[in-house]
């Protein structure tokens, strides 16, 4: 595939690095610098188009490949609550989108052991959730799309949770979770369910950001020649 990569920091080149490895070309890289490509003739020939930039950006970047008909994949996270109009705009462009708070194998099956946990947990009372989640400094939205994504998958799978919020406002019908910056942590989430008796953790920690970008190569690979919405439930088939 010829493949445009949007936001060219840590994220970006390592996407690269693993597309080229899989056979893939990069035929353009879209930063800060260059941001009037997105009208270029080159722009257009690209298969996929790969996203990681910033909450702020986000939006604008997969709506402009939506219009000229080249399908994205995103992991940024932070800017989600706009997706219902991305959604219509595929729809009605006839576009194809794949987005994941993240694309990293592991933590999606994490995601999947921890929906299974929380439906257990939904008839076991004695039982409370914490979570945790550590990233580097740079990371901009805190706490991170895939600590919301756990929280709201608990919420939906255990009814005595209402609600997320930061650990100030933790409660009993609250799900609390804790944001951690510091150093180059590519990212950790914890789970931790507690009783008076003991504790049940489940935890990721990513090693580096291969995972995360191998994850977005492969969504990129699953929507070429699709049309539609999609999560990484659809390429994994969970």
């Amino acid at each position: 595939m010829n493949i445009t990569i949007i936001g060219y920091g840590r994220m970006g080149k390592e996407v690269e690095s693993i597309a080229i490895s899989r056979g893939h070309g990069i035929i353009l890289r879209i930063d800060t610098d260059n941001i009037d490509d997105f009208d270029s003739e080159l722009f257009g020939k690209s298969d996929v188009a790969i996203e990681f930039t910033t909450p702020d950006t986000a939006f604008e970047n997969i709506s402009m490949c939506i219009n000229r008909s080249i399908p994205v994949v995103t992991g940024t996270t932070g800017w989600t609550e706009r997706l219902p109009i991305i959604e219509d705009l595929v729809e009605s462009k006839g576009g194809s989108f794949i987005h994941s708070s993240n694309f990293s194998i592991g933590v999606n099956i994490l995601f999947d052991l921890n929906k299974r946990l929380a439906g257990i947990m939904n008839h076991l009372h004695d039982y409370d959730v914490k979570l945790e989640e550590i990233h580097h400094i740079m990371k901009k939205d805190a706490p991170s799309g895939t600590a919301i994504n756990l929280a709201e998958d608990i919420i939906g799978e255990c009814n005595r949770f209402k609600s997320w919020h930061t650990d100030e406002l933790q409660g009993k019908d609250r799900i609390g979770i804790k944001s951690v910056r510091e150093g180059q942590v590519t990212g950790t989430h914890r789970i931790e369910w507690n009783s008076d008796v003991d504790t049940i953790t489940i935890e990721h920690k990513a090693h580096s950001r291969q995972g995360f970008a191998l994850g977005a190569v492969f969504a990129a690979e699953f929507i070429y020649k699709k049309k539609g919405v999609f999560t990484m439930k659809d390429l994994l088939g969970f």
